[in-house]
């Protein structure tokens, strides 16, 4: 299974920090945030690993390369020209660098110590599998909801930026800027998404604050030290 990690966002709400340097490369616990990614897909044995990029998208490839200082395959899907095509439409464009199997998704700027599955499969009929989690504070609505295996298109729980999807669900999309969320949306209408519930430790680092906290909480755990 390849994993991809989304990193082409402008992120906006991160400013003044995001004015110099793309969100995946802040620092958290000393190390940048796409580096805790690649390191956790690592000891799950993912060795092919794609990064989409776009703001101050030329300095990712620059601090990560090739992937050959940790033995795997880093690929590029650049985006830069058309500044950056939100989650599913940087999906789309990816596609022919993720091969035709399921494959993770994972958003940059989560920190979470979720285990990814190099074996998790879909049902038959399944085109994504969700990962959600317990609403944080600044989400108190959620996103989708949990009925037994299924996703549903009402609000109880977060999506946690984590999922697992077939090539199916994007192949008839036509290349071009398109969020993520709708596209679920639909699927979940024909019972075509499933998902479970998370309950360990999530951070959606969305903001200079969040940043801080998360900072904070690795403190605690001995880093940054």
């Amino acid at each position: 299974m390849k994993a991809m990690i989304l990193s082409a966002g402008l992120g906006s709400r991160m400013r003044p920090l995001t004015n110099t340097i793309p969100k995946p490369l802040l620092q958290a616990g000393g190390k940048a945030l796409i580096v805790w990614h690649i390191e956790n897909l690592i000891q799950k044995g993912f060795k092919e690993i794609v990064i989409n990029i776009a703001h101050l998208g030329y300095q990712i490839p620059q601090a990560l390369g090739d992937g050959s200082q940790w033995g795997i395959n880093i690929s590029y899907s650049d985006e830069q020209e058309e500044g950056g095509l939100e989650s599913a439409g940087g999906i789309i464009k990816a596609l022919p660098l993720l091969g035709e199997e399921t494959f993770l998704v994972v958003n940059a700027d989560v920190f979470c110590d979720y285990t990814f599955d190099m074996a998790t499969s879909l049902e038959e009929g399944i085109l994504a599998h969700l990962i959600l989690v317990p609403n944080p504070e600044h989400n108190p609505k959620g996103d989708f909801d949990l009925q037994g295996t299924r996703v549903l298109d009402s609000r109880a729980y977060t999506f946690s930026g984590i999922g697992y999807y077939s090539p199916t669900l994007f192949t008839t999309l036509a290349y071009g800027k398109s969020s993520l969320a709708p596209l679920l949306r639909t699927a979940m209408k024909q019972d075509n998404i499933s998902g479970e519930l998370y309950q360990g430790r999530w951070f959606d680092i969305g903001t200079p604050q969040r940043l801080q906290e998360l900072n904070h909480f690795l403190d605690t755990l001995g880093y940054n030290k």
